[in-house]
């Protein structure tokens, strides 16, 4: 037991993988332990001496709540401004083995990029002993390797350099289904882009081109609110504001919606669908568009929630509609 102030109690008694922590009263008759912590400490302090009786879950791994149902508390949440009395109540969720983000998001993409320049370059057992190390005698195939590089290449020196995590960690278990879903489908894709049979687009040169351009201007904006949310937030902070444009016009949809990376990010993959013509791209954009829909839709409300301020015109990912 951890006294936390003159009067309060705080133990933990151990009920499987899981542990309850509350205060008590100096009435209850409980052995202290030689760790003081003040009120004023953090979740994440209290976090840091639990590890040290139970090296087994460190900080990453918890999760304290005031209500077992309820929200983790922050890291920096302090204790003495919980809505809480003499008697207190923190419960504790083991939340399995993590792995940094950035580990995960190099995982993620470093994958589709080997996995299709496996195919492009027609690997032997791929396609036939034939065509071992051949090339496409189409110009559209090149120039989807090149676009489909160029976008995993750009996320992973984004993940390197630019982004800024909130959250440090993510389960461990969650690689395997994210790299699943980026792996699997850039194998489908590039099987059937890169296939001796491959025929180009209907409308040929003037539907590459357009899509080439529907591509590139996506990705440039898609970077450019990439490097506007890297500014709002300081290094090693945790600081969240309402996102406005720059003076960078490609900044300029935050007028309309609240997640314009995940908008920038669908057509992207839209105008890669329309270049191609190929079902499996389109499937690609159209589950890759369901989930940043839900991811922009849980923003939106976050902002709405945290914001009293912000701007009412604004829709999660589709501007007006959605």
């Amino acid at each position: 037991m951890t006294d936390l102030s003159p009067g309060w109690r705080f133990w933990m008694p151990r009920q499987g993988k899981s542990c309850v922590f509350w205060t008590r009263t100096p009435r209850g008759d409980v052995p202290a332990l030689p760790l003081q912590v003040e009120p004023q400490a953090t979740i994440a302090e209290i976090k840091n001496l639990f590890t040290k009786t139970h090296p087994q879950w460190y900080p990453a791994r918890q999760s304290l709540r005031l209500d077992p149902k309820g929200k983790s508390l922050k890291d920096e949440d302090i204790l003495q401004k919980l809505p809480v009395g003499t008697t207190a109540t923190l419960y504790f969720r083991d939340l399995g083995a993590q792995i940094s983000w950035v580990t995960v998001f190099l995982t993620e993409y470093a994958g589709p990029l080997f996995i299709y320049l496996l195919f492009y370059f027609r690997v032997p057992f791929l396609y036939g002993h034939k065509y071992d190390f051949t090339s496409s005698r189409h110009s559209v195939v090149h120039l989807a390797c090149i676009c489909h590089s160029f976008h995993y290449v750009k996320r992973l020196l984004e993940t390197l350099f630019v982004h800024r995590f909130s959250h440090g960690t993510m389960p461990l278990r969650n690689i395997f289904k994210n790299c699943t879903y980026y792996w699997g489908f850039a194998a489908w894709m590039a099987y059937y882009i890169n296939h001796p049979l491959y025929t180009p687009p209907t409308y040929g040169a003037q539907q590459v081109k357009l899509a080439l351009a529907i591509f590139v201007i996506c990705q440039l904006g898609n970077f450019s609110i990439h490097m506007a949310l890297r500014d709002l937030r300081p290094a090693g902070s945790k600081t969240r504001k309402i996102p406005y444009p720059t003076k960078n016009p490609f900044t300029w949809l935050f007028l309309l919606v609240s997640c314009p990376n995940y908008t920038y990010e669908v057509g992207s993959w839209i105008g890669f669908a329309i270049m191609t013509q190929c079902l499996p791209v389109a499937l690609f954009s159209l589950v890759g568009f369901t989930q940043m829909t839900i991811w922009a839709k849980g923003k939106h409300r976050s902002y709405l929630k945290e914001f009293r301020d912000y701007p009412p015109l604004r829709m999660p990912i589709v501007p007006f509609l959605l």
